[in-house]
């Protein structure tokens, strides 16, 4: 049968397991001299803050509404570099998130500031996709080519976003094209007889003087066999797998030069994983596909939008040919309205957003207590933005969700950025933000057959953060941006899969999340030569801090399962001309594999090499990269105690054509 909650079954399977003691001594010694570094610099992520003026823009652009939040924007170029890979690889490469990966081509969710995959919002074109049924999203069923840009909020952001951006929220989005003719076409070979290829189409043009069109097509298409030399490393097992994945994305942008704008968007993917293949009694398929479809309308300061999305999971063990079929629908639409609020002749006008969403979900699983089920869901929100002085920005921003059967708590924040400097070569800022976040319950949590319970509670917390940014804009040559933020977060009724009541559902546990993220960015560019440096490390203490029952009461304190206490990632390139090479480190310490924190996964470190070029002829080009993954062939094990692949080899070369 279709398992209620793939990630927390596995993890609490991976707690009964007799797993090998180990420990990361040399971890910390590797981080030592780097944190010392790190800790007189406050921090900068890639692009961290987005200050937007007070202008009406196209689309949901949360970020103009998340003053005093932390929020990380991933360059074109580095999704560039990495256009064969899924998300969790960019998000690895560039921030301190810990993921909990099954193995290459598995399950993959965030563990986003010490919070749990349920607490992560996925938004593509500001619609959450999040899974209704597991509350989750499989970061490896989400490639690169599936969206144009990808900004990163850590953090709550409930009273923006709604449901489930307790940890953080990954924001993905699609650009509209500007060039008449562009077209770009791909492969990737790779070790252990994996393979992707992918086409895109943009297009441009005018259709008469008021109107102009434009759009994406992108086709993408790939296998990983995983065909290991030897099932074994050190004694552990290589889980043998097959992954397939493939998936089409559509978008169309009509816009008006009177501020209309008329855009529909579909991405359609399907992700078809079977685990121990060759084995007819023991294998295991996972198949999840996705029909992602959206219109959206503006007209000056009114937009509108409605979505449908279905979420498929055929599930089989054995034979394979007759899965257990899960359906889940989701209707959603939205409307919003920008509005100028003016206090005085010589005071910036306050920037407010107002509207609602109504969202309404049917879903046929076949573990559930009835079948089909439904459930609808209504958002109210008011978003403001004011500043008031060019130092200050503040943004103060209200939610209240309605739920079937559930009262979800009123939802606001406020947020707040002060330029303690504003030189024309240096900027030093101080920000901060309080919020209080809800998650509510998964359908699983609350319909599956006994292990379910209609009753149980929403999560609510709240969310507190401080932090620094400075950025020189001259400083060793170059420009060098740092920042650090300090984090708190409480979250109570935390739902627990209880082992103790036959793994029944329960709000069990009030967990604290807090800790400080380090970041920093440098660029430098003299003539035709440009090097970078990105780095990032977090440090998060996750703990249970207050016990339901007595089944409990020995973990209190205790860091969660799988959760990293030290995490980091450094990039670090040097190009010239058209040609590059990139150094990817990425790290995380320990994570504990039982809730008494006494056997736990050794920490590890990973390098990546990269060296890239590209031939240019007129308006052709053509890009070949080489790519050393797992570099020092470093031995790790993944969430379910099985060894992770070392050292592997990928080529690709890529063709494209921009017409000027």
């Amino acid at each position: 049968m279709i398992g209620p909650f793939s990630e927390e079954k596995r993890k609490i399977d991976a707690n009964h397991c007799d797993l090998k003691v180990f420990t990361d001594r040399r971890f910390v010694g590797y981080w030592v001299l780097w944190a010392s570094f790190a800790l007189t610099l406050p921090g900068y992520a890639q692009n961290d803050s987005i200050a937007l003026e007070t202008v009406v823009v196209r689309g949901f652009v949360p970020e103009k509404f998340m003053s005093g939040l932390k929020i990380q924007a991933i360059d074109s170029a580095s999704l560039t570099q990495l256009r064969f890979q899924n998300i969790s690889d960019v998000l690895s490469a560039f921030t301190p998130i810990a993921f909990r990966n099954y193995g290459p081509g598995q399950l993959s969710t965030a563990s986003f500031r010490g919070t749990s995959a349920n607490h992560t919002a996925v938004l593509w074109n500001g619609l959450n996709i999040n899974a209704p049924t597991l509350g989750q999203t499989d970061f490896s069923t989400i490639p690169v080519a599936g969206f144009d840009q990808l900004s990163i909020q850590y953090g709550s952001a409930a009273s923006i976003v709604g449901s489930d951006a307790v940890g953080g929220s990954i924001l993905l989005g699609s650009k509209a094209p500007d060039k008449p003719l562009s077209v770009t076409a791909g492969a990737q070979r790779a070790s252990f007889n994996n393979y992707q290829v992918q086409e895109t189409f943009r297009y441009f043009t005018h259709l008469n003087e008021k109107w102009e069109f434009s759009g994406k097509t992108a086709v993408y298409n790939g296998k990983m066999n995983n065909d290991y030399r030897k099932p074994l490393r050190r004694g552990y097992l290589l889980l043998p797998t097959e992954t397939a994945q493939k998936g089409i994305v559509q978008d169309l942008f009509f816009r008006a030069k009177n501020d209309r704008e008329i855009s529909a968007h579909i991405w359609l993917t399907d992700n078809n994983l079977v685990l121990i293949p060759d084995d007819e009694m023991g294998r295991e398929m996972t198949r999840t596909t996705a029909y992602r479809t959206m219109l959206r309308y503006q007209a000056g300061s009114l937009a509108m939008r409605t979505a449908w999305v279905r979420d498929i999971i055929d599930y089989a063990k054995g034979d394979l040919s007759r899965p257990d079929h899960s359906v889940t629908d989701k209707f959603a639409s939205r409307i919003e309205k920008d509005f100028m609020l003016n206090l005085g002749d010589n005071v910036n006008p306050v920037s407010i957003k107002a509207g609602g969403e109504w969202t309404h979900y049917r879903s046929r699983v076949p573990g559930y207590a009835q079948s089909p089920v439904s459930e609808n869901r209504t958002d109210l929100f008011l978003l403001t933005r004011w500043q008031p002085t060019a130092r200050i920005i503040t943004s103060v921003n209200l939610r209240q969700g309605l739920v079937t059967g559930y009262n979800p708590p009123f939802t606001p924040s406020v947020g707040l950025e002060y330029g303690l400097v504003q030189k024309i070569r240096y900027d030093l800022k101080i920000k901060g933000s309080a919020g209080r976040s809800y998650r509510v319950p998964t359908l699983n949590e609350r319909y599956w057959k006994d292990l379910g319970n209609p009753g149980i509670r929403p999560e609510t917390g709240w969310n507190k953060e401080i932090g620094l940014e400075q950025a020189f804009r001259r400083a060793i040559g170059g420009s060098l941006r740092t920042s650090a933020t300090f984090y708190h977060n409480r979250i109570k009724d935390w739902t627990y899969w209880n082992p103790s009541s036959g793994f029944r559902v329960e709000n069990l546990q009030q967990v604290l999340a807090r800790g400080i993220e380090l970041q920093l960015n440098y660029q430098r560019q003299i003539g035709f030569w440009h090097t970078g440096l990105d780095a990032g490390y977090a440090f998060n203490k996750s703990s249970q801090e207050k016990a339901y029952d007595n089944y409990s009461q020995d973990v209190v304190g205790k860091q969660l399962v799988f959760v990293p206490e030290h995490t980091a990632n450094v990039n670090m390139f040097f190009q010239y001309k058209l040609t590059r090479f990139t150094t990817q480190f990425q790290a995380a310490s320990k994570r504990y594999s039982t809730s008494d924190n006494i056997q736990f996964l050794d920490g590890y470190g990973l390098v990546t090499l990269i060296g890239e070029t590209t031939f240019r002829f007129d308006e052709f080009r053509m890009h070949l990269q080489a790519q050393i993954r797992n570099v020092t062939d470093t031995f790790y094990l993944n969430v379910r105690n099985n060894a992770m692949p070392g050292r592997s080899f990928a080529l690709s070369l890529t063709f494209s054509y921009d017409s000027q």
